[in-house]
Parts: C-alpha cells; structure tokens; sequence
C-alpha cells in the first residue's frame, strides 16, 4: 500500500486545502479504463490505424507520383540504417529496406492504375511495419505492479545513498486544477500537454496523475529508452508507444498522427510533450510543435462528424524543479548550437546512473521541492471549461465548440482550416505555461544576479559575458539584495494580474532568505556552482553557463529592465 503524504499546496496557487494523497481512482476498476479497451483490441486498432495512415497518404496530392514518394522515404530510412544504426533496431531492417528497394524497382514508375495498386500495396508494407513498431500495450498486472514496485525501488535508493529514510514523495507538491481535472476524465478525454527540462519528465507526470486518481495515460517513448530490458519491459506494459526520432519522413510521421489522432477517439486519455524535446535553454517553451497537438484538434473534429459529442480537454502542466538533473549538458548544447564559433564548450565528466544517484541524494537531503502544477483545463479551441467541461465563452457564457466544425449547416473536415485552429491552440498553450509558471527562489535569484552581472558589461555580447573571468562575475551582497526586492516587487504585481504564480518563499521571505534558499537549491547538485556566497560574503558565480540556464526560466516576463547597478 502507498503511504498518503499531505501535498504542500501554494498561497499563490489558492487557498490552502488539506488533501492527502494518494486520492482514489475516479474509475477504480482497471479494466474500464479506455487504454485497457483499446489494447484488448489492439490487432483490429493496428489495422484501423494502417488503413487510415495509408489513405490519408494517398489522397495527400504533393506533385509525386506514389512511387517517387516511397523511393523518397526508402533512400532517407536506408541512410539512417548506415549512418545512426541503434542496438535496439530490429536485426531485419536492411532486409526489409532492401527488398522494398528490390520490388520498387520491379514495378513501374509510371502513373497508372495497374501501378498504382502496385505501389499502394508497398506503402501498406512498409506502414504496416511502421504501426506495428509504434504501437504499444497496457497490462493491468504490470500497472499495478509498477504502482507497488517503483515507489519501493525509488524509497529503497534514496535511504542507502542518503543514509536515512527518505521519501521521494515527500518533495512532490501536486497542486492546480486538480479537481477539475479529475472531473473530467469521465465527461471526456483528457489530453495533458507537458513542459519539458528533464528525462524525469514522463515518469514525475505519470506518478503525480496516479496520486491525484487519474487513469493511465498513452505517451510516447523514445526508442532509445527501450535499450534497457527492464525499461523496455515497463515501458511496452504501460501504455507507452514508440517514438523513433530519428526518423523524420513523412510516412514515419503520418503513422505517428494517425496513431495518436485515432487513439484520443477511442477515449484514451493522452499526454505528449507539446515542445516536442527538453528545453535546452531552460527557458519555458515560447512555441509548440503542432503535428501531435493537431491530432487533437483532428480527432475532435471527427467525433462530431461520426455524431460523437465527447469533448477532449487540453490541460497545460508547468513542471517547476529547483535544479535540473542534465542543466549542464542541455546548455552546453544549446550555446554551442547558437553560439557556434562563439561559444567554447567546457567539458562536464559526469556518467548516467551515477548522475542520476548524485541528483537524488542531493534533491532529499536539501529543501528542495518538485511542483507539478495541473493548470486550468481547455476545450481544443483554447476556451476554458467548468467541473462538467461546458466550454466558456469570454464573458463566462456556454458556448458549444462544435459550431466551429460546422461549414454550411454540416460538420466537415477541412485540413486548412484545422491548421489554423491549431497554431491558436498552440498559442493558448504557450500562454498558459507562462501563467501557470510558478517562480521559485532558484529561479529569482538567478535570473537577478545574472542580470546584475549583464548590466555591469552592457557592449559585451553574451558569449562575451559568458567568458568573463572570476574576478568580473562577483555581486555585492547589498546590490543583488536591493534587486531582488525591486524584481520581486514587480513579480508581485504581475501575480495579482493573474501572469505568473510565486512560490511561498518568494511571495514571503526576507531578501536573505530567499536568496540563501536560492542559492542552497539551484546550486545543491552542480560542482561548478551557478552563484555562492564567496569568503567576504558576497556573491560569485563559478559557472555562468548554468547561471544563465536558471536565469532563463523567468526570462519572458520583461523584468530585466528593472535592475539597477548604481
């Protein structure tokens, strides 16, 4: 059984409500849940999923013929077996790629009916292999035991490296929407949509959904993960499907579509990461990928023109972390991909699991905490919902988001149209992370003395700055003082305006004890610390690279204008 732990919930959030979680299941019997249904069908969805991938290919009208198309996605996948091979690819793909070469060049490229068909079975092929390879499972066994095994697996590690009982839980804060969230599950399908800064990502969003009762949801896995057995064992058992990024042809990516548009229709709850990939800068995402999140905007559609008016809900989720597990690796790489000759990358020795073990001990033996925060629901078009998922209009009026399918009287699907409907969700989506952010102290103090710092050497560009020697990275302790009051008090009046949220430090703490708790928590994990006290008290950054990646977290809001340095 679980141990139930009080969530700390914030004053910036709401009023403060006892709750202890876990919460039970809105649907506690498993094998209702809509990822076990589909699954229990799954070789007849494998099927649906093909047929609809490959007609929506064909009538996809691009100028080439069907047979240009194939040799188009046969020369890319043939390049990628060559030249990015994975241990965990299947030992037949050069065979399977060779003999679609063989048959392709055995038919004709010529348009006609005869070839057509020809060529039409081929495509079948080769996304049929591709479907198949997507496609995932859920096992109620496995869940369970994954609800009973995992927490025991992380308790046990964190008291051996920690040498005392520790309690990953115990740092987790759930807060937001939540009973909204829960509402919803049984007046539609929920889709949430994530931001990203760690690998952690998935299993933190997967355990917090399952504290706060929610069902299992389908998401997507890089194929890279699969080449650990026990993470390929969980991960095929748990409703994750596969996402091979490697592959960026169109084939590849319709199947992807298909898969999650046909999915969400069926019901089946959804999470995937809007950003497509952790956010190298450490920056909140100023912009979403929209061939996933389309899918949901497609799928709405459809379920109105089948006579279906079950809604899918959007629910935006800010992940909030003090420090970050791969900070050091993530901004080397973004630097070093917009800095290029610029930017001089400096080497960090640290391995995988000895990283992760290090990041662990050092998360529960200081006061850091994760905030997993559910922000305020969605209908596909950007309008918030109530408890019953009735869509509000500006104004607080009902407003029925079908009418906006609806083209002379009838529900259609127009592809143009949906397109845009989806950028507008994006843009809602980006929004809301924004709102929904909540700025704890490492992120205050960090963006604060980074400015500092920037503002002291205006003609330096920032990989100038970047480079600047120990001497020059130094912060009186009365000056960043004075300009954490002056940001915060600015972060105040935006979080009355409803445009960000604070944490309980940062809305009530003392200037010194915010940024000594800061300070202890976005430097707890990294050697190099982004910003410590120095001998004489005042404050040095020993790594600005990892200043700057903190400092990015709040770096949409405008506030840099408001330091001063005299």
């Amino acid at each position: 059984m679980q141990t139930p732990y009080m969530d700390k919930e914030l004053t910036a959030v709401g009023p403060p409500r006892p709750r202890t979680y876990p919460i039970p299941s809105v649907i506690e019997d498993l094998s209702l849940w809509p990822i076990h249904n589909m699954y229990q069908d799954k070789t007849a969805f494998m099927k649906q999923v093909q047929d609809f991938t490959v007609q929506r290919i064909v009538q996809q009208k691009k100028g080439d013929a069907l047979a240009e198309r194939i040799a188009a996605v046969l020369y890319s996948e043939r390049a990628r077996i060559i030249d990015n091979p994975w241990k965990v690819d299947p030992p037949d793909e050069m065979d399977f790629w060779s003999d679609i070469r063989k048959r392709l060049l055995q038919g004709s490229f010529e348009e006609s009916t005869e070839t057509e068909t020809y060529n039409k079975e081929l495509l079948e092929r080769i996304i049929q292999r591709y479907v198949r390879e997507i496609t995932g499972d859920f096992k109620i066994p496995t869940y369970k035991l994954a609800r009973k095994v995992l927490p025991m697996l992380f308790n046990s590690i964190l008291n051996t490296i920690t040498l005392r009982r520790a309690k990953l839980t115990d740092k987790l804060s759930i807060v937001g929407s939540i009973d909204e969230v829960r509402s919803l599950v049984t007046k539609g399908t929920v889709i949430l949509v994530p931001t990203h800064f760690s690998n952690l990502d998935s299993i933190l969003i997967g355990w917090a959904a399952d504290r706060i009762g929610m069902l299992a949801f389908s998401y997507g896995a890089g194929l890279n993960l699969y080449n650990s057995k026990i993470m390929a064992y969980f991960f095929g058992r748990l409703g994750a499907y596969t996402l091979d990024r490697r592959k960026k042809n169109p084939f590849y990516l319709e199947s992807l579509k298909s898969f999650s548009q046909l999915s969400i229709e069926r019901g089946v709850h959804t999470l995937f990461f809007p950003g497509g990939t952790r956010s190298r800068s450490g920056h909140l995402e100023s912009k979403v990928k929209l061939g996933l999140l389309g899918t949901a905007i497609d799928a709405q559609c459809s379920n109105y023109q089948n006579g279906n008016d079950t809604k899918i809900f959007i629910v935006p989720v800010v992940l909030n972390y003090h420090f970050v597990l791969e900070a050091k690796s993530l901004i080397d790489q973004y630097l070093k991909y917009t800095g290029k000759e610029l930017y001089l990358v400096d080497k960090d020795g640290f391995g995988g699991i000895l990283k992760l073990l290090k990041f662990l001990r050092q998360f529960v033996s200081n006061s850091s905490e994760i905030i997993v925060n559910f922000g305020k629901p969605m209908d596909v078009m950007g309008n918030f919902v109530d408890m019953e998922g009735k869509s509000q209009g500006r104004f607080g009026d009902e407003i029925n988001p079908k009418e906006y399918f609806i083209s002379n009287g009838v529900v259609k699907y127009d592809r143009q149209r949906n397109e845009e409907y989806t950028k507008r969700l994006a843009e809602k989506i980006v929004d809301r992370f924004h709102v929904e952010n909540i700025v704890l102290s490492s992120h205050l103090v960090a963006f604060t003395a980074f400015n500092v710092i920037r503002k002291k050497y205006p003609k330096l560009d920032l990989y100038g700055m970047l480079r600047l020697p120990k001497e020059d990275k130094v912060i009186a302790k009365s000056l960043l003082y004075k300009n954490i009051e002056l940001i915060r008090a600015e972060l105040l009046k935006l979080c009355e305006a409803g445009s960000v949220q604070l944490s309980d430090t940062v809305r009530d703490k003392s200037a010194e004890e915010l940024v000594r708790h800061g300070i202890e928590n976005v430097g707890a994990f990294h050697v190099k610390k982004p910003l410590k006290v120095n001998k004489k008290g005042d404050f040095e950054s020993q790594d600005l690279n990892l200043l700057y990646y903190y400092h990015n977290r709040m770096d949409a809001y405008g506030l840099e204008h408001f330091i001063k340095i005299d």
